[in-house]
């Protein structure tokens, strides 16, 4: 994976003080965090007690070149001076606290009380920070807490540096992939639309280019025995160096990007193949691309890609499993209901590296309307087994943001089917399914990270705006819905 479509964050700690606390107290559990902490962060040595101190420190941390803060409260500390930290630090923040360590006199801090202070004062200011589901630790527990901060400050980071390239509508009948930008705005997300005549225009001035045999060989080596159409590799690495030659030319002012392009109903007749390959290996690359214009599904991607450090994919939450397979395969063996079971696919777009093993040749359900030779181009292969989280950030047609996680596997069990494809088990997927993704409206497409993320993704989306009660996840047995029958 190519980590430069993301940020490697610089992460700073300042603590705070109450000016009728000592500051050593502060200073010294400071200290301690950092030497408790495994990772490279830059320790402020201004100790903040005061709005000039915030000023002081906020300098300090901006030229040792910080994107991401620990406000720290050693003892009760300063709310005014420590929230207005939070707010002037163009960054995400997390504020924490230190727990008692024993001398209960002099060396009583009472930063139990202080964060309820600060917690207040943030609110006040309509500050958002980063809360550690229980925010109060020693040193060693701090440094655990700010471990689980980076995911979540790293992906916050790269959205709002972000620019999304989509390239043509969204294909008739697909709707439900719907795309208001103002949320994208909001998010602090650019996003530039062009036409698919665009692509194609770039596309063919990349004829000939010298560093199409090049890709063709890098093709080979990883499709190996898969490689069941070579001839189209000449226009894959073709249409793979355009779009990366789009990315330089237009992420403009912003560090990273992400791309969602259309595959049908037009693309194959007029490039000659289809994109999902392609789409893959820069997927693999630290560069998400969606399929049908899908441009929340693309950012989704991005996120989780983020938070993971590692490959993810977007797929049709697309078929229940028939009951020949779930009866002989996963009846007995695993601890799912059939309800609990379901198939993600896509045509082809998921990378090899998360592929048991792929072959690249034709797209099976274009070939049925289309000629084959026009349809090449698609990677196929299961899923590999193993944790997964399936989730989506998506604004509605009315602008308001929603979010689901649901975390679950995949099972090592065949699929019997074509495309990218993996049998996918959830805990109480058949209720999710009914009401969360069709009672909120969610599309059909859905992201997926390669282990179980679920908590750095919620702790994301509600930094980003989403509101509590917004982000849905699967309810265990026992637990209803809102909209659910209770004596169904």
């Amino acid at each position: 994976m190519n980590l430069s479509n993301m940020p490697e964050l610089k992460l700073g700690i300042v603590a705070v003080s109450r000016d009728c606390f000592p500051m050593t107290l502060s200073e010294s559990r400071r200290k301690a965090v950092v030497e408790a902490y495994k990772g490279e962060i830059y320790e402020c040595p201004t100790v903040v007690e005061s709005e000039k101190d915030m000023q002081k420190a906020l300098a300090e941390v901006n030229e040792a070149g910080c994107d991401a803060l620990v406000v720290y409260l050693g003892n009760f500390g300063p709310e005014t001076a420590e929230t207005l930290l939070v707010k002037y630090f163009d960054g995400p923040c997390m504020v924490v606290a230190a727990a008692e360590e024993g001398n209960l006199v002099q060396g009583r801090g009472d930063a139990y009380c202080g964060m309820l202070n600060a917690s207040y004062n943030l609110k006040l200011r309509n500050l958002k920070a980063y809360i550690p589901e229980y925010p109060v630790g020693t040193a060693e527990e701090v440094a655990e807490m700010i471990t689980e901060f980076v995911p979540v400050a790293r992906a916050i980071v790269a959205v709002r540096n972000l620019k999304i390239i989509s390239f043509g509508p969204r294909p008739q009948d697909f709707l439900a992939c719907n795309a208001p930008i103002k949320r994208l705005y909001d998010l602090g997300v650019e996003i530039e639309e062009n036409s698919e005549l665009d692509l194609f225009e770039a596309f063919h001035k990349h004829a000939g280019d010298q560093r199409i045999p090049g890709i063709v060989e890098e093709m080979k080596k990883e499709l190996g025995e898969g490689n069941k159409k070579p001839e189209i590799l000449p226009k894959l690495a073709q249409y793979e160096i355009t779009l990366l030659d789009w990315v330089q030319a237009h992420k403009g002012s912003r560090k990273y990007v992400t791309l969602t392009t259309k595959c049908w109903p037009a693309f194959q007749t007029q490039f000659g193949f289809v994109p999902c390959y392609v789409n893959s290996r820069l997927t693999d690359r630290g560069i998400p691309v969606s399929c049908e214009v899908d441009i929340w599904g693309t950012l989704s991607e991005y996120i989780g890609t983020v938070i993971s450090q590692d490959t993810v994919t977007l797929l049709d939450i697309n078929n229940t499993v028939p009951a020949s397979i779930y009866n002989s395969e996963i009846k007995g063996k695993y601890n799912y209901t059939q309800k609990d079971t379901f198939m993600g696919f896509h045509c082809g777009n998921t990378a090899a590296s998360k592929l048991t093993s792929c072959t690249m040749k034709y797209q099976m359900i274009m070939a049925r309307n289309l000629p084959e030779e026009v349809t090449q181009g698609t990677l196929e292969g299961d899923i590999v087994p193993g944790d997964i989280t399936f989730y989506r950030l998506q604004s509605t047609s009315d602008c308001k943001l929603r979010a689901y996680i649901a975390q679950g596997e995949v099972l090592p069990v065949a699929t019997q089917s074509f495309g990218g494809i993996g049998i996918f088990a959830i805990n109480e997927m058949g209720r999710f399914y009914r009401h969360v993704l069709v009672e909120k409206n969610y599309p059909h497409h859905g992201a997926v990270t390669f282990g179980h993320h679920g908590k750095a993704l919620y702790e994301v989306f509600k930094y980003l705006g989403v509101e509590v009660g917004e982000i849905n996840y699967n309810q265990p047995k026992g637990v209803l819905y809102p909209t659910e029958n209770p004596f169904a």
